[in-house]
């Protein structure tokens, strides 16, 4: 695609800021009368980060592979009601400067090999301007969250008209990749925004004991608020594991989706939308080639609306193989299965 080809902002910020509060006031699901030109105004201006992230995506691939045999890279476009949900809980928050509407994503193999291109992008000459850098592997997020973040402020002489956008890049290992993703299918299924720290308290107490060991185990101190002493810690998180009964439910969870429209010909495609309806236990999954991310942008806003108001979820991702799909978004897939492993090993 050339530049001419991809969205670009139709609205000015103001609009863009106040189309975000309106949303943030009434939610996806109220009356298409009051909030339709809001979510054509949100929808606009999420898909205008489509280019800018697609640029920085390419780089970040790039480097990546410098450092790592096979790292996973995808980005994704934020999806309406995640972005409706920040903008409730930072109120003070423009829609306009929201850093992560546009986000991909590097998994490597550890700790070293993710400092080893945060180094690569802090010693690099990029015209784009590096907006905030926050290290949440050595200081994690409350929910137990761990990995870089680097948000990046477009700029170019070319393709002027997405200056100023955007985009986020976080870097995280396979064992963070495993348990972020692990938090995100049982959220997923139970309704629940745990990544952000909201939900059931004994499964947010688990994933922090569990994330913890896995600290641990990658030579990083265990978070705040669970046990320093690993022996103590195991033990916690065996408990914690043992009431919920955690290992079997994300087992089921992986067995009861059935996933419709995942076949060899969508090999070629270079985007995907995924929709999953927990409620159906169905994933619904379409693929887009290059060309034709204008259909699947669109198509992803129709779904959104279908699903609002329920528990499902959709999102509109790029990926370079259906496999890498998978690897890089086994939440939606309801795949726990790696976490689940490294979890029994490191329990043991």
């Amino acid at each position: 695609m050339t530049p001419t080809e991809w969205a670009a902002p139709s609205y000015p910020r103001g609009a863009v800021n106040r189309a975000g509060r309106l949303l943030a006031q009434n939610g996806i699901a109220a009356d298409p009368l009051v909030i339709g030109h809001a979510l054509d105004v949100v929808n606009d201006w999420r898909s205008s980060h489509s280019f800018p992230l697609n640029t920085l995506q390419m780089a970040l691939r790039q480097r990546s592979a410098s450092i790592c045999r096979q790292p996973i890279v995808a980005q994704r476009l934020k999806r309406t009601p995640s972005i409706i949900a920040k903008l409730r809980r930072f109120p003070k928050m423009q829609l306009a400067r929201m850093q992560d509407v546009g986000g991909a994503r590097a998994v490597l193999t550890d700790v070293a090999e993710v400092d080893r291109l945060r180094e690569l992008y802090r010693r690099g000459r990029a015209r784009h301007a590096l907006v905030t850098e926050k290290d949440y592997i050595r200081e994690p997020k409350p929910s137990g969250y761990r990995g870089i973040h680097l948000v990046y402020r477009y700029h170019s002489d070319r393709t002027a008209k997405y200056n100023g956008l955007q985009i986020e890049l976080q870097l995280r290992t396979r064992l963070q990749h495993a348990w972020a993703t692990a938090v995100e299918t049982v959220g997923t299924f139970l309704g629940q925004a745990l990544k952000s720290s909201e939900g059931e308290r004994n499964w947010l107490r688990f994933f922090e004991l569990v994330g913890s060991v896995f600290a641990l185990h990658e030579g990083i101190p265990a978070g705040p608020g669970t046990p320093a002493d690993r022996a103590a810690l195991v033990a916690d998180a065996r408990m914690a594991e043992r009431r919920l009964q955690a290992k079997g439910r994300l087992v089921m969870f992986r067995h009861v989706l059935h996933v419709i429209g995942e076949d060899p010909a969508m090999r070629q495609g270079a985007y995907f939308l995924l929709v999953i309806e927990p409620d159906e236990s169905r994933l619904t999954v379409w693929s887009y080639r290059r060309r034709a991310l204008a259909a699947g942008i669109q198509q992803y806003q129709e779904e959104e609306k279908r699903i609002a108001g329920t528990t499902g979820d959709a999102v509109l991702v790029a990926a370079d193989s259906l496999s890498s799909l998978r690897r890089a978004f086994p939440n939606y897939f309801g795949d726990a299965q790696t976490f689940v492993q490294e979890m029994t090993r490191l329990l043991a």
